[in-house]
């Protein structure tokens, strides 16, 4: 069984895919034991309560400090025990000590096909709008693995979406989000568990 904590900021529309998925079957051998979200009002922490799942708030705005901050997420992770930590949207540039504990194990959802409108400042609408200036007619999702980069970890899984003339930030990142991101995640998370499963 792997067992997965996934982590969010928002909305969490792709933790809800993730918690159909496993509800459905279509993510084998997956226990979603944890939501950790960084922002109390977000509403993924409904979605896990309403699924039964454990749901924690860790805000740094309740720390002194970042590496206060850092240590309550860091030992919140440890008591939860997952052997897969899932970024959907979890606006927080992780600890390099929590890349180095949970290495390989730690994968993340962007919305581009990486290497474009990827790094440093490129998150929600934003990797759209610079999609749409840009004027590419392809667009997607990626799923990649963490490392100490900004989304420069190895890649799982790319699809491709396209995009339409008349798109908004908004339409575009609603079709992302339904042909890309939900279809790719749950899709990542089940090989990487049935991977597990037959080594």
């Amino acid at each position: 069984m792997l067992n997965i904590v996934v982590c969010v900021s928002g909305g969490g529309t792709n933790l809800q895919a993730i918690i159909d998925g496993v509800k459905e079957g279509k993510i084998r051998n997956t226990k979603i034991v944890g939501v950790i979200s960084n922002n109390t009002g977000a509403y993924a922490l409904q979605r896990a309560e309403d699924a039964g799942i454990p749901a924690f708030c860790i805000s740094p705005k309740n720390f002194e400090s970042r590496e206060e901050f850092n240590e309550a997420f860091l030992k919140q992770l440890k008591e939860l025990n997952p052997d897969l930590i899932v970024l959907a949207g979890f606006l927080v540039i992780l600890p390099e000590k929590m890349i180095e504990v949970y290495r390989d194990r730690i994968i993340n959802i962007h919305p581009s096909l990486i290497p474009s409108f990827c790094g440093t400042g490129y998150y929600g609408l934003k990797v759209h709008e610079a999609a749409l200036t840009r004027g590419v007619k392809v667009t997607g999702a990626t799923v990649h693995y963490v490392d100490e980069g900004t989304d420069t970890g190895r890649i799982i899984m790319q699809k491709a979406v396209d995009v339409l003339e008349g798109d908004t930030p908004e339409v575009l990142q609603r079709r992302v989000m339904e042909q890309a991101e939900w279809i790719i995640l749950p899709k990542a998370i089940d090989q990487i568990a049935f991977g597990q499963r037959v080594k």
